[in-house]
């Protein structure tokens, strides 16, 4: 475990070896950019989003709202300062359409993407941040 002057004051990212921030941020803007989008063509309320939308039992009237969530939830995530809250709040939104899809019957595929890109998320986080490799450590 190391002590609290080795850890990097919040949203800084001192002690981090490169490799493992580097592949952090990589995977983190990746699902950033996905979720950006997603977020994007909810709010744009395309076509298919509002066919999806109804096929899985919500009313159109719910799509701006969870694209407004999905927003604030991942520039939460994307900012350095709020990351672990994003992640937090991203995983409860995922929870949602892991919990959503089990409920129509789904494919294996759409019940378990959400869990997939949670994991991605945190994941990411957790190459990048110090802090919570230290709240979190793996044994050797």
């Amino acid at each position: 475990m190391q002590s609290a002057a080795q850890i990097a004051p919040r949203g800084q990212t001192a002690s981090v070896p490169k490799k493992l921030l580097w592949t952090g941020r990589i995977i983190s803007t990746l699902c950033v950019l996905f979720l950006l989008f997603d977020a994007a063509i909810k709010l744009m309320k395309l076509p298919p989003v509002v066919e999806g939308t109804i096929r899985l039992g919500y009313p159109v009237s719910s799509i701006v709202g969870l694209g407004i969530v999905l927003l604030v939830s991942t520039l939460l995530y994307a900012l350095p300062r709020t990351s672990v809250l994003g992640a937090i709040l991203l995983t409860g939104y995922l929870g949602g359409a892991t919990a959503t899809h089990v409920r129509v019957g789904a494919d294996l595929f759409p019940i378990l993407f959400p869990g997939i890109l949670g994991l991605l998320i945190w994941g990411g986080l957790y190459l990048r941040d110090e802090r919570l490799r230290a709240l979190v450590p793996f044994r050797q």
